[in-house]
């Protein structure tokens, strides 16, 4: 009979070696001795514990395989298999495209369970020093500084992709959660949430159908450009007061959407704008197609009514804060926006902070001064 295993894991150095190596047995008892690749005891402890994590978890083989896989073989298996319509927009592809070029030059063949956070913050840093290049006639043409923001969604491109990497089992944690960006990005993630004085006065300088657009997204919380823009007319139901939604970002977008007084009145308004088109947004340049976006006029109407720009994007996050500082439980919330995970919510609810402070500032300080207060007798 075999003895049993006094240790389930150990370090150990070999002779002239300054880094630690580890022993362990696999699920089918087989010793195995591999290299921990660090210096510092422990370092080279945690990446045993992860080890044997794995082991108990049977994700060790996936593991194996992470290690041998380099950077530009998962970003080619990202782009092709987790980027591309209809598991993302176009939009989020071609910008997943122009950040993996940027970050390839880096980490092209980094082997994907050696990149660490360090890595990528030498990386921003570098990153935040480049100037854009503009392609000419006669080469490429340097201007200013890249912005921040820009750098930064290189950073939320690559946190996505190791996410599917540990999700799929090739890594045992994101290197991006230790990285703090070495830059102050000014509004990011921050929603806007419009007020109801500030609604009104947008609507005044709007014209008629940017002010439908406006009532719509904020009563119904519908994406402009991926659901509302390309509508058409028969996908609305003013009778039973609902809009049908074929396509959409996610599949849980995919649904029947209820409608408020206020939103099937501004339909009905639209309706009448629109004229004999299939679309309810028909194109001015296209008879037969429709309009491709609002930036222009959402511009030209916030100067107007002397309002600070926000996007018009944030109308949805304008719904969604309304709901949540109205009592309906977050769950509903999600819901209502035909989002797949809960945690896309949090970046709505963050904007009841905005609603308390206004709440702070009706406070009465001198309440029941001038008389009895719950029912005790003041001093004399």
């Amino acid at each position: 009979m075999a003895r049993p295993v006094k240790h389930d894991g150990g370090l150990y150095k070999r002779d002239g070696s300054k880094v630690w190596w580890m022993r362990y047995r696999d699920k089918e008892g087989i010793r195995r001795r591999e290299s921990t690749l660090a210096e510092d005891w422990g370092d080279a402890q945690k990446y045993l514990r992860e080890r044997l994590q794995a082991r108990d978890n049977n994700t060790l083989p996936a593991l194996r395989r992470g290690q041998d896989l380099t950077f530009g073989e998962w970003a080619d298996f990202y782009l092709e298999n987790f980027s591309k319509p209809p598991f993302r927009a176009l939009k989020t592809h071609e910008v997943n495209q122009r950040a993996l070029k940027h970050l390839r030059s880096m980490f092209e063949n980094t082997k994907l369970a050696e990149q660490t956070a360090d890595d990528i913050e030498m990386y921003l840093r570098g990153r935040l020093k480049q100037r854009v290049r503009v392609k000419a006639r006669d080469g490429f043409v340097e201007k200013g500084v890249l912005k921040a923001t820009t750098v930064h969604q290189e950073l939320r491109v690559l946190r996505r992709m190791l996410n599917v990497a540990v999700r799929k089992k090739f890594l045992f944690a994101n290197p991006c959660a230790g990285v703090e960006f070495p830059a102050r990005v000014d509004g990011l993630f921050r929603p806007h949430y419009m007020a109801w004085s500030e609604q009104q006065k947008i609507e005044f300088s709007a014209p008629g159908y940017l002010r439908n657009v406006i009532r719509i997204v904020t009563e119904t919380g519908l994406r402009i450009y991926k659901e509302l823009t390309l509508m058409k007319k028969e996908q609305v139901d003013l009778e039973n007061r609902t809009v049908w939604i074929p396509d959409s970002k996610t599949p849980n977008g995919v649904a029947e959407v209820p409608l408020t007084e206020i939103a099937v009145e501004a339909f009905r308004n639209q309706f009448a704008i629109s004229g004999p088109s299939q679309y309810l947004f028909p194109s001015d340049e296209n008879a037969d197609g429709y309009q491709k976006t609002f930036k222009t006029v959402w511009h030209a109407t916030l100067r107007r009514a002397g309002v600070r720009y926000f996007r018009i994007y944030d109308l949805r996050s304008t719904y969604a804060t309304r709901l949540s500082a109205g009592g309906v439980a977050d769950e509903w919330v999600t819901q209502l926006l035909r989002q797949g995970d809960a945690k896309v919510f949090k970046k709505y609810s963050q904007m009841k902070l905005q609603m308390k402070r206004e709440a702070l500032t009706k406070l009465n300080r001198q309440a029941n001064e001038g008389g009895l207060s719950f029912g005790t007798a003041q001093p004399n």
